[in-house]
């Protein structure tokens, strides 16, 4: 069987495709993927087929404050839709020849259903976390208002936010994907959201950590999360640093941009504790505010598998990928979110208690040293060491066995 996996999205999109990649291939499939050409590198070392898919995305995440642009007038966002949409039926149609089967992962998987329905294949939709996912049980990730699109009244209720949040998909990418369909001979789609998802998507979240909210609903496959064994080394100068003293805190921000001065902020607060610091540069370029400075070290791409049984305690900005690796290394957590699912991400690692949930946004040195002090208590760090015996590592290979058995 020939399977593409799909998606458009940062490293935490990724990494999950490549690790179902990989079971698959272990079990004699062909696979290759379709991803943002950031990640084209890596995926052609494991040996793994790529087709690069849109811009690189690093380019748009580059290090600074965050910005909140003004949105697009509708005629710029409706060539926008186009734009992507266009691009999406090309050069998905492209990596798909040949392919038995297509998985689309995260919500701009626009196209791809209409591919896999124009060349006869199944189409698969897997969801990260279960609040992407429509539920009455729970609201859709928050989102601002289209411009001219009234904001959801307070008194809102989660089956009306949802059929708001379908709406905006229609206005964003209905005409495009009809378009499309349309000179493909394919008949036109009422609603874009249900028609990407599908009656029956796949959630790719550990259930102890994302449980899907109601057990009974069978419209949802649950699989567990989609983890790559990492058996990489740990590099020498940072493993001197581990054996230096006692377990430092690691701090990181992923593919997020992150306000200037965050890597001081986050110095501070590790200080202010009595502890050591590993700050992960990532996508954002986070630095140390002194070339060298003791006790503290800056590392770029790292096994964290592997780093995250070492440390005191993991702050990040709450994506899915760092939650569950966190988690099954038994470490406590903050999650400093920043926007759509790391706010389901950090209440879940406040519910569990296995870590924190900072306040959204920007944190402050004081903000962030309270937050962390409370991570940090003997009580959290045997609630995280307790949880991690309970996340499951067998989401990708059981996954894949659904996609081979059928």
């Amino acid at each position: 069987m020939h399977v593409l996996l799909s998606t458009i999205g940062s490293r935490g999109d990724v990494q999950p495709l490549v690790a179902l990649a990989l079971r698959l291939r272990a079990l004699g499939q062909a696979v290759r993927l379709c991803v943002p050409p950031d990640f084209r590198d890596w995926t052609s070392s494991l040996g793994l087929p790529v087709t690069p898919i849109g811009p690189e995305l690093r380019k748009a995440t580059a290090a600074g404050p965050p910005a909140t642009p003004a949105p697009p007038a509708p005629e710029r966002r409706r060539q926008l839709a186009e734009a992507t949409v266009a691009t999406q039926f090309e050069t998905i149609a492209a990596a798909a020849r040949g392919c038995d089967m297509i998985v689309a992962a995260t919500a701009l998987q626009i196209a791809t259903r209409s591919v896999a329905e124009s060349m006869g294949i199944p189409y698969v939709f897997a969801a990260y976390c279960p609040t992407v996912l429509p539920s009455p049980h729970h609201a859709p990730p928050p989102l601002p208002p289209l411009p001219g699109q009234t904001p959801a009244p307070a008194a809102a209720d989660n089956r009306e936010l949802w059929a708001r949040e379908s709406e905006r998909f229609n206005d964003l990418f209905g005409a495009a994907l009809n378009s499309h369909r349309a000179s493909m001979g394919l008949a036109p789609i009422s609603d874009v959201r249900s028609h990407v998802f599908t009656g029956r998507p796949w959630l790719a979240a550990d259930p102890t950590l994302a449980p899907w909210p109601d057990p009974a609903d069978q419209a949802v496959f649950q699989t567990g999360a989609w983890i790559q064994p990492d058996d990489r080394p740990l590099l020498p100068e940072l493993e001197t640093f581990l054996d230096a003293g006692e377990p430092p805190v690691y701090f990181g921000f992923g593919s997020m941009r992150a306000p200037q001065g965050l890597g001081q902020v986050m110095i501070h607060a590790a200080r202010a504790l009595g502890r050591r610091a590993i700050v992960s540069r990532g996508w954002a370029d986070l630095s140390l505010p002194v070339d060298g400075e003791p006790g503290c070290l800056a590392v770029g791409e790292v096994n964290q598998q592997a780093l995250f049984k070492r440390v005191a305690a993991v702050v990040h900005h709450g994506g899915a990928g760092t939650t569950t690796a966190a988690a099954l290394a038994g470490a406590p957590q903050v999650a400093i979110p920043q926007l759509y699912d790391q706010h389901y991400w950090a209440q879940r690692i406040h519910r569990l208690g296995i870590g924190t949930a900072h306040a959204p946004g920007t944190p402050t040195a004081d903000s962030l040293t309270s937050t962390l002090e409370h991570t940090l208590e003997p009580a959290v760090a045997a609630r995280a060491r307790s949880i991690a015996t309970a996340v499951r590592t067998d989401g990708a290979q059981l996954a894949a066995q659904r996609l081979i058995t059928g």
